[in-house]
């Protein structure tokens, strides 16, 4: 079968399209046929190298972090799928794989597609809007009332952020570019900051949490504006120590190395009377389930950039790694069938 394979950790001619063996469902898994895959800035990292001390992979191996597609064959212990069912999943961590024709996932990692969604769009849902999911639900515990502050509101993640803190009752302020305005607001913000004209200093310390999604600057300067009390999460910044403990499989070694990694931002935070947390999102077919009855109410909407043939998955990559997408960029199976 074809795949996207990384040979070796580097720049964009490490990775490329090869023929691979396919993949046997283990007890509790799901082989599927891969319609569509969904690019992330993390298989970016994958390629590069930067997640070698968290995930040790065997070279050569397929890139990709999630999919939708149809279910080929499941193992003996599988209860919940049959072949023929149609599934988005967001892979396991230290397994990608997401890139190829067909792709293995745990019975448990894997939900069934929104029925209004095609695989296009349903491939660009699991990991954005899982990470969105969990770190406004479960972290930030935003509920009716609440102020929060979303940082690059029109990226993948940022569009699921702003609607799901909607949908929890919050009040939202969002980044976005002059070009990215409208959309951001279709999706509910109700303040819209013009990060290329706008200074987040002067907003004042108004709000009751913050998500940050751009990391740098910008991180440092949301310290200013969420109240003494208030916490910030970022899936964009520098892990620390609770990341390693509750994200990484309580691993300690890493949690030394990301309290030093971490320890000028955590002071910033601390200083602001702030509680900085770094989150890895974790797979959840449980979730999916929950963002898939959302989609089909017409409660959250998927936002799609750019769709690419699988065969164009380099050009993809170059889109994607140039930062201007507004929504998610995917790669087709059947547009290369087509």
């Amino acid at each position: 079968m074809r795949a996207y394979v990384l040979q070796r950790y580097g720049g964009a001619e490490c990775a490329a399209l090869t023929d691979i063996p396919p993949p046997t469902p283990g007890p509790h898994e799901l082989l599927v046929d891969v319609g569509a895959a969904g690019l992330n800035p993390v298989d970016v990292g994958f390629r590069k190298g930067k997640l070698r001390p968290l995930y040790r992979l065997e070279l050569p191996t397929a890139l990709g972090c999630e999919f939708a597609g149809e279910v080929a064959a499941v193992g003996p212990m599988v209860t919940r799928f049959a072949v023929g069912d149609r599934v988005y999943a967001r892979v396991e961590k230290h397994r990608p794989g997401a890139f190829a024709e067909q792709a293995l996932i745990g019975e448990d990692n894997a939900a069934p597609m929104p029925a209004n969604l095609d695989f296009e769009a349903a491939a660009g849902t699991p990991l954005a809007a899982l990470t969105a999911l969990q770190a406004l639900r479960d972290e930030l515990k935003v509920g009716p009332g609440r102020k929060v502050f979303v940082s690059g509101g029109a990226g993948g993640v940022g569009t699921f952020a702003i609607q799901i803190a909607k949908l929890l009752g919050a009040h939202v302020t969002t980044t976005a570019s002059k070009r990215g305005e409208d959309l951001v607001r279709s999706l509910g913000a109700d303040v819209v900051i013009d990060y290329t004209a706008d200074d987040l200093s002067g907003l004042g310390r108004e709000f009751d949490v913050a998500l940050d999604l751009v990391g740098g600057e910008t991180l440092e300067k949301m310290f200013g504006i969420v109240k003494r009390g208030g916490r910030v999460v970022s899936v964009a910044a520098v892990p620390e120590p609770r990341t390693a403990m509750l994200d990484l499989g309580g691993r300690r070694g890493l949690a030394v190395l990301f309290w030093l990694a971490s320890l000028g931002v955590r002071r910033k935070a601390q200083a602001a009377g702030l509680d900085y947390r770094y989150m890895f999102m974790r797979p959840s077919g449980g979730d999916l389930a929950t963002l898939a009855e959302w989609i089909e109410q017409g409660r959250l909407r998927v936002i799609l950039d750019r769709a690419y043939p699988f065969s164009a998955i380099a050009e993809a990559f170059a889109y994607l790694e140039a930062g201007r997408a507004k929504g998610k960029v995917v790669v087709s199976m059947a547009a290369d069938a087509d």
